[in-house]
């Protein structure tokens, strides 16, 4: 239960204040006794089950529930946004997240992070081995909006029409050197296996990579590389290239997701493009642009923080066994 402060004190996050300054009350003007700090917030209305509703609440909705379940006899609504833009809980964000299901998740992450510090099966790999991480961006549109966008202005963002006409879409396949930054990327009507192997062909036909002694491919378990044939497809058309695919579920351990990330806010977004030719022709020209003064990426989770993390989640999993979504409605 909170502790109210006497009538007249200001409210504060680990204060709560049954009046306003505003109330016509002698307290206000004798001054009172400090303020017992709040043994608890009206954070229990958002985070238990409540039976009510809501799945995201209103400063006035927080504020009437703290007020009828008696943890205060008076809460106003700018003390809640005032409490809320304070703490650390902020009941109006969400986050998604999924939990490993991978059995070799660790094994197969720790090939992967292992080859992002030029190491496979704790051997160094030598000056004519690389990596490269790959992957597809599917369906980039093409959207001819109705009316020209108008470019910023002076106290105005730029202005997009909302209607457009579509133009069609293509996939953008991309493989991401990632110890030498170079970027080789190819669009195409769809993705598959047949681009897949497009856009191996495509880089393992150029030198360092076609004289290297080998070349590892990092991919996730998208239908265009998954499994043990696509491996063996990959081995039997360039010999000196081998597939490591990342655990399921898992694509945020293939660095060329930054890549397209980048693509995506750079390039892509807010979408206007006439049709899928200046599609096409704007991400070649990024590419090379990209290619001129990239870096490699600072990538930082190591190893040893996948331990850490999957040590973490089996103390978690132990503490909180799974309950199905039948038995939580129960």
């Amino acid at each position: 239960m909170w502790t109210p402060c006497a009538a007249g004190e200001a409210a504060s996050p680990t204060t709560a204040c049954p009046a306003s300054k505003t109330v016509n009350d002698p307290a206000v003007h004798r001054g009172s006794r400090p303020c017992k700090p709040l043994r608890s917030r009206p954070w229990p209305v958002v985070s238990r089950p409540t039976g009510i509703p809501l799945s995201r609440w209103s400063g006035p909705e927080l504020a009437r529930e703290a007020i009828a379940r008696g943890i205060s006899p008076f809460l106003s609504a700018s003390t809640v946004r005032r409490w809320l833009s304070r703490d650390a809980l902020k009941p109006w964000q969400h986050r998604s997240w999924i939990f490993p299901t991978d059995p070799a998740f660790g094994t197969k992450a720790a090939h992967v992070l292992d080859l992002y510090h030029r190491t496979f099966n704790h051997v160094p790999l030598g000056e004519a081995e690389y990596v490269i991480s790959a992957d597809e961006k599917t369906s980039i549109q093409a959207r001819c909006r109705c009316h020209p966008t108008l470019a910023p202005g002076k106290a105005r963002a730029m202005r997009v029409n909302h209607t457009y006409r579509r133009g069609g879409a293509l996939a953008y396949l991309a493989a991401y050197d990632v110890h030498h930054a170079r970027v080789f990327g190819r669009c195409e009507d769809r993705t598959g296996i047949v681009p897949f192997m497009n856009l191996v062909t495509q880089v393992m036909s150029t030198e360092p990579y076609a004289s290297a002694k080998r070349v590892f491919w990092i991919v996730d378990n998208g239908s265009s590389h998954r499994g043990r044939k696509a491996a063996d497809r990959l081995t039997e058309a360039f010999p000196n290239a081998e597939l490591v695919h990342t655990p399921v579920h898992a694509s945020w351990l293939n660095q060329v997701e930054i890549y397209f990330s980048a693509v995506q806010r750079k390039v892509v977004s807010p979408n206007d493009f006439t049709d899928l030719d200046e599609v096409r022709d704007r991400l070649r020209s990024f590419e090379d642009r990209y290619n001129a003064t990239a870096q490699p990426f600072q990538w930082k989770f190591t190893t040893s923080d996948l331990e850490a993390l999957l040590a973490r989640l089996d103390r978690h999993q132990a503490g909180h066994p799974p309950e199905s979504s039948v038995g939580l409605a129960t």
